[in-house]
């Protein structure tokens, strides 16, 4: 089954996607926009950068206690499990683009508390061809940037999200969860429950 990296809702003011003239083309005041053509000519040629984040909650100590999992329909009318995900736009930070998909699928209550200098956990790479690696979007080659963010307000789920399951270190590398998860995430979600030291 085709499955892909969610991208944002258009209808989210100054997102990724296009404003177009009559004539289909990117807006120049803002080269960093691509018409929908150019999108897919790009994803046939080049990797796209991506970030993603598995939003976590922590005790007073700072141990991780529940691990946050979105759940999203698909276009086919699906409902999976997924994480918080999106490209990074031209000329913007990493850091500013985990924040900006972080408020966006979570919310601008949410607050989540990013270092001063974001290092990812790993790096996955999501190809059009299932087998490659344990990631898949049928879409295109996507490298992205996955990085572990606590969150400490109140998630109300926003674009295309509906509702942020939190679930127990335990719970989260489940087999049911992770056949639950869309394009192999449930993997990337035990390589972060194991990088914060929870399971072996």
């Amino acid at each position: 089954m085709a499955v892909r990296t969610p991208d944002p809702d258009p209808s989210d003011s100054g997102d990724e996607l296009p404003e177009f003239g009559s004539d289909g083309v990117s807006d120049a005041s803002n080269p960093g926009w691509l018409s929908e053509f150019e999108l897919a000519e790009a994803r046939r040629r080049l990797p796209m950068l991506y970030v993603e984040a598995v939003p976590v909650r922590t005790d007073g100590s700072g141990q991780v206690t529940d691990i946050g999992i979105l759940l999203r329909a698909t276009p086919l009318g699906e409902m999976k499990r997924t994480i918080v995900s999106g490209r990074v736009r031209f000329g913007e930070t990493v850091r500013d683009a985990l924040f900006r998909h972080l408020e966006n699928d979570l919310g601008p209550m949410a607050f989540p508390l990013l270092p001063a200098s974001p290092a990812p956990f790993t790096v996955a790479e999501y190809f059009p061809l299932p087998g490659v690696s344990a990631f898949h979007d049928d879409r295109q080659h996507a490298v992205s940037l996955a990085f572990i963010v606590p969150v400490t307000g109140t998630c109300e789920p926003r674009q295309d999200a509906l509702e942020v399951t939190w679930f127990s270190p335990e719970e989260a590398v489940s087999d049911a969860l992770a056949a639950e998860m869309e394009g192999g995430r449930g993997a990337l979600v035990r390589q972060a429950v194991a990088h914060l030291g929870l399971i072996r």
